[in-house]
């Protein structure tokens, strides 16, 4: 499905189209792979089309609604009779690069609160069918495959013809489930489609598919004539731990008599884990069987256990896909584009070319480093060649929702071109553009004069999660912000919209094209209906740089209304005093987030904009917190090295228990929770006479054992 349009650039009613689009074509492609073993889409295109749509998601979250990235497989198929698991059988997320490989460490270790190194298992990511297998007192009672995660389809008849997969088991705890992938070897495919052709049968586009067709059989006589092999890499339901370990459980499934991958190793880093992957990479042709990267996993169970689960993929392990396909093409153009927050966004312009099935003709450029060949620390990349206007280049998507540029020819270099200049001076209002130190991005310091991120700002004020005002989204907003007798140039305006249209003698909305009585005067009442908001959502509409909703959240909760939000924004001095103090003391908020903070409400056309805005609202106050527990509405400080979970862990439980978690002591904490090498915070603690307690005490006070 071409994606001809950088997602940033769509409007919400083309984001809307192409979601519907996008979301009909994966639910259609999960069906035909997981239900009907017929895919038509390459890998490379399903998880393009997938990581586009879920960015949409993140851009326009109103679209979000029973959408197939929060869903994994397909519902079972007709004609089986269902099987719900006992234990999910969940996708894996995935990883394209060497940068999302270390991003993974690195979000393992700090939710673990694990500055050591880990050890981590990589073993083949086998393409073929997903199968559980379960085992009551040694004996194999049952086979279902994925379906989708929650209910499988029962293939127990089938399973019992394969020969990897043993019918009785010895030694093996008395509830077993043992998870793996049925494929087919290359050799035995070449053979079953040349049965297949000789009987004048059906033949098989891939191993994957006669697999998964095989196995899928209501008549099992057919799976056992079909040469289905098993490996054997999970597990499910247990009445008595496999193991302590990843490998040691898969050493103990090898025991019992399954088929384990000989390639499965343990990893002690990152490097470590991308030497294997390359390892396996490079014997991809000669295995004899399809695999479509390398899955990596934390070794060690009881980590697996606290890592726990997202909604559809475990936390623990991630999927290392082989690349995708490249294609290469011309760079006709190089446009910029300007955000809400000011950023300038170079995006490739390119003559149309098709990528893993997929019609390409733009790409993202990131900013001017990558343009001139540099990393953001001024170390080269692809070998220090730039882009420029008129070059050969090759362009790959690897599963990224917007492509990207992975090389450039320099013997196709036509020898006119010049090296690219990035514009200093916004190309939509003329105002300098300047880069900050530290900041790998040029923004125009415009501000709501710059008509390009007064349009946006106002696109993000009417978001799902902001006002959220029905019927005038994205494109409406476009429309009335360049209306020469009904303008939008400022969130307040749209309370003004109104009166404006009848104190109007002519031209009035009901009678413009596209509008008519009924919708005007809808499109009234919802503006009218968002005059009373709640505090967060207001804050998080203000559009303000490095404030997300989760971030509007806490503020929403830390000041409880907007008149004490807006009296500390007012007072506070950047970097210092007890407004500063008191806002960078919020767990979540540093000294970026609140310097943007406090320099939007000191700007005199921003602070006059919101004041404005104000005026015609009602701000509902923060809900109060719950009341129902020993911590609920108290400000806790955590300090030291906990034993017993990690700093993630008992943020999240502290919260969800209605406390405050700020990131430093202040008079407003009530309790500091101090660990072994606890230094600065616990002494300013005992200066500011706060209660001070250990770990063991902690759990006690919150009933945990």
């Amino acid at each position: 499905m071409p994606a001809d349009k950088a997602i940033e650039q769509l409007t919400e009613a083309e984001a809307a189209v192409e979601w519907q689009e996008l979301a009909r074509a994966v639910a259609q492609a999960n069906i035909d792979y997981h239900q009907n073993d017929a895919p038509k889409l390459t890998d490379a295109t399903y998880d393009a089309m997938k990581r586009r749509l879920a960015a949409i998601e993140v851009l326009f979250p109103q679209l979000a609604t029973d959408s197939p990235t929060s869903k994994v497989g397909a519902a079972p198929a007709d004609g089986f009779a269902k099987v719900p698991h006992a234990v999910r059988m969940l996708s894996l997320e995935n990883a394209f690069d060497d940068t999302d490989v270390t991003d993974f460490d690195d979000r393992v270790r700090k939710f673990l609160g694990h500055a050591a190194p880990l050890t981590y298992t990589a073993e083949p990511k086998i393409d073929g069918l997903s199968l559980s297998l379960r085992y009551e007192a040694g004996v194999l009672v049952q086979a279902a495959t994925r379906g989708d995660g929650e209910v499988g389809e029962n293939v127990t008849d089938n399973a019992r013809t394969i020969s990897d997969i043993p019918q009785s088991l010895t030694g093996a705890p008395a509830v077993l489930e043992v998870r793996g992938e049925v494929y087919m070897s290359h050799a035995d495919f070449a053979a079953l489609n040349s049965r297949q052709a000789a009987r004048g049968e059906k033949t098989f586009a891939n191993p994957r598919n006669a697999a998964a067709g095989s196995l899928r059989q209501l008549d099992a006589s057919i799976t056992a004539a079909r040469p289905l092999r098993f490996f054997a890499y999970a597990w499910g339901a247990l009445s008595e731990p496999l193991a302590a370990t990843q490998l040691e459980a898969i050493a103990r499934l090898a025991a019992l008599g399954f088929a384990t991958n000989p390639l499965t190793r343990a990893c002690t880093s990152p490097d470590d884990l991308l030497a294997v992957y390359r390892e396996i990479e490079a014997q991809r042709a000669s295995l004899g069987y399809d695999i479509d990267g390398v899955v990596y996993k934390v070794n060690d169970l009881a980590l697996q256990a606290r890592l726990g689960f997202r909604a559809a993929t475990p936390r623990w392990a991630i999927a290392h896909k082989f690349p995708a396909e490249l294609a290469w093409t011309r760079l006709e153009a190089i446009d910029i584009q300007v955000g809400r927050t000011g950023a300038l966004s170079p995006v490739a312009r390119l003559t149309p070319v098709t990528v893993g099935g997929v019609v390409v003709a733009n790409a993202t450029l990131h900013n001017e480093d990558y343009i001139a060949g540099r990393d953001s620390k001024g170390n080269p990349i692809r070998d220090g060649k730039d882009i420029r206007i008129g070059d050969w280049v090759q362009v790959y998507r690897a599963g990224d929702v917007i492509p990207k540029i992975n090389n450039i020819d320099l013997e196709k270099r036509p020898k006119t071109v010049e090296t690219f200049t990035f514009p200093t001076i916004c190309p939509q209002c003329g105002s300098d553009a300047i880069r900050e130190d530290g900041d790998s991005v040029r923004r125009c310091t415009g501000g709501l004069i710059c008509p390009a991120q007064a349009v946006e700002r106002l696109k993000h004020f009417v978001s799902r999660a902001a006002f959220d005002i029905e019927g005038l989204g994205a494109k409406q907003i476009e429309a009335f912000f360049n209306d020469p007798d009904l303008p939008l140039k400022t969130p307040a305006d749209i309370f003004t919209l109104a009166s404006r249209d009848a104190a109007s003698p002519l031209k009035k909305l009901k009678n413009r094209d596209g509008w008519g009585e009924k919708s005007a005067t809808n499109l009234f009442a919802a503006i009218d209906e968002k005059r009373s908001i709640p505090l967060h959502r207001l804050i998080f509409a203000l559009g303000i740089r490095h404030v997300g909703e989760s971030s509007a959240a806490l503020l929403a909760n830390h000041y409880g209304s907007w008149s004490n939000f807006e009296a500390a924004m007012t007072h506070a001095e950047i970097g210092q005093g007890a407004d500063w103090a008191d806002l960078t003391a919020i767990d979540g908020v540093g000294a970026v987030l609140a310097t943007s903070l406090i320099t939007t409400f000191h700007q005199p056309a921003e602070r006059a904009a919101i004041d404005a805005l104000v005026a015609h609202l009602t701000v509902q106050d923060a809900a109060p917190v719950a009341t129902d527990s020993p911590v609920a509405g108290k400000t806790l400080v955590f300090t030291g090295t906990l034993e017993k979970m990690s700093r993630a862990e008992a943020k999240a439980r502290a919260e969800s228990l209605g406390a405050k978690v700020a990131g430093s002591v202040s008079a407003k904490t009530d309790l500091v929770i101090a660990g072994p090498g606890a230094g600065s915070k616990a002494k300013a603690a005992e200066a500011l006479g706060v209660q001070v307690i250990d770990e063991a005490a902690w759990l006690a006070l919150i009933g945990s054992p």
